[in-house]
């Protein structure tokens, strides 16, 4: 074969390996600009939709504010704007924000229907009920339907009194955190992570690593103060002795029979029981309002933001992300899986 011939056929072959690796490349920052523009668009949703829905308007007759705390506590998200079912946090911040300064408003309901969720936004709401209680000198109950465990329990702890379905579980005084570890896959994979970091402990929780003997009495120092604090809460709700809370609050689920014995709850009764003996109790009549916010956006705009967030696209990097931060959060967490 004569050197022409050769060096043609090695220009050719480096042409098609360079035209295959720029394919390659391509791809691959194609992915990251579609998954930075769907961030972006999902911020901009999340945004426009708070702005729309986080001013109440409050009845103008006298009522008492409902607060429904259902599913998992956490910040709020595009999902919170779409269904009247998820947790909200940023609505009833403002709603009991709202209700502070509304001389018609003339107590706090919780209704709590939740395994618990973040300490962040669990105590957040917390603090904000108590803030409410020494402003305006008004009650809080709070009613235990399905669940009010861990998170939602805490919450609670603000109330004055609280109601419990006879079918609830309760309780679940405990904090977690969650990481998953994938080493075993990777290994299997071929895949190695490698983390350039300031410290060994910078790393700590990686789902590519091994988590160290140091670093889990790291993460339990956290998760112990967390517990800490969460009994202090129990103990100032309650009225209970620390002693007591502490043999109560292994983490464990308690029925509302069990729960109303270990001075969890105060009465067992239906829904409806518990609006009535709060009106009774405030000296309010039979058919005062009580008013919950609506969380779903009415009629045009809800259909307009539904739509848009089934139109921005998942790449299988997100789906994996999102796999790994709801299954190994690495984040404190007052919730009962």
């Amino acid at each position: 074969m004569k050197t022409k011939q050769i060096v043609g056929i090695a220009i050719t072959c480096l042409i098609i390996i360079a035209t295959g690796l720029a394919g390659i490349l391509s791809n691959v920052l194609g992915n990251r600009v579609i998954e930075a523009q769907n961030k972006a668009k999902r911020g901009i949703i999340d945004e426009m939709l708070s702005t729309q829905v986080n001013k109440v308007d409050l009845p103008s007759d006298d009522f008492i504010g409902v607060i429904n705390i259902e599913g998992t506590i956490g910040p709020s998200s595009a999902g919170s704007w779409a269904s009247s079912s998820v947790y909200n946090h940023d609505l009833y911040m403002s709603y009991i924000s709202q209700m502070e300064t509304a001389s018609n408003n003339k107590g706090i309901l919780l209704y709590v229907d939740s395994p618990g969720g973040a300490v962040y936004q669990s105590d957040e709401i917390y603090l904000k009920l108590m803030e409410y209680k020494e402003i305006t000198g008004r009650p809080v109950w709070a009613y235990f339907a399905g669940q009010a465990c861990s998170g939602g329990y805490y919450i609670s702890m603000a109330a004055d009194k609280i109601y419990a379905n006879r079918n609830c579980w309760t309780g679940s005084i405990g904090v977690i955190v969650s990481l998953l570890n994938c080493k075993g896959l990777y290994d299997k994979l071929g895949i190695k992570e490698v983390d350039i970091t300031s410290g060994e402990n910078k790393s700590m929780g990686s789902a590519g690593l091994d988590i160290t003997k140091e670093q889990q009495k790291i993460f339990q120092s956290l998760v112990d103060e967390a517990y800490d604090q969460f009994i202090d809460i129990v103990c100032n709700g309650r009225s209970m002795d620390e002693e007591t809370v502490r043999d109560i609050a292994d983490g464990r689920i308690y029925s509302a029979k069990q729960a109303l014995k270990n001075g969890l709850v105060d009465e067992i009764g239906l829904f409806e029981d518990a609006k009535a003996d709060f009106a009774a109790a405030e000296g309010l009549p039979d058919n005062v309002k009580f008013f919950a916010p609506d969380n779903k956006l009415s009629g045009f705009m809800s259909s307009i933001f539904s739509a848009a967030e089934k139109i921005i696209p998942k790449s299988e990097s997100s789906l994996v992300d999102d796999i790994i931060r709801n299954k190994g959060k690495g984040v404190l967490m007052y919730y009962a899986g």
